[in-house]
């Protein structure tokens, strides 16, 4: 016979090292590599923007997407070109941050969200630089919330009748 306690603290064991996993699975973003040059962004939620904080350290460029209203923004085009005009990077960001650790000099960042684009030259040096790109929202797609407001076309049922 199975003594409780054993078994219960093998349980415990078993559900700690789960929790445990997850997180860790969670904090692995894909570090990509292209021409020397390394990328990754992400910053869904909470815990991936505290994972990406973490990791500013290890690069010297930073783009941030967010609306004008505040709200971050995903699924962002990103292209760096070099002072010549020739591309060196192009991304898709899923997320609201984009790190990236280049060799020091001047870059022009490009950035399209929902086809508006947005370019600047960026000077890039061994510190960290951060720059933050804007967008207006539309309503209609980045403010949903506006659809609850909206009258509804059936009335509510009275307090107490039955739904069928």
């Amino acid at each position: 016979m199975l003594d409780i306690r054993l078994a219960g603290s093998w349980l415990g064991v078993v559900v700690l090292a789960a929790a445990a996993a997850v997180p860790a699975a969670a904090q692995q973003e894909r570090v990509l590599a292209r021409d020397g040059i390394t990328y990754v962004s992400g910053g869904i939620g909470e815990a991936e923007q505290q994972q990406l904080l973490a990791r500013e350290k290890d690069y010297n460029l930073k783009l941030v997407f967010t609306l004008i209203e505040g709200n971050y923004v995903a699924d962002v085009n990103v292209v760096l070109s070099d002072v010549q005009g020739k591309k060196i990077l192009e991304h898709f960001a899923g997320g609201p941050i984009f790190l990236a650790k280049l060799p020091a000099g001047m870059y022009s960042a490009s950035v399209s969200y929902n086809g508006k684009v947005q370019s600047r030259p960026v000077k890039v040096s061994e510190r960290l630089r951060t720059e933050y790109f804007r967008w207006p929202a539309t309503p209609e797609a980045d403010l949903p919330v506006s659809r609850w407001l909206e009258p509804e076309t059936e009335p509510k049922p009275k307090a107490g009748a039955r739904r069928r």
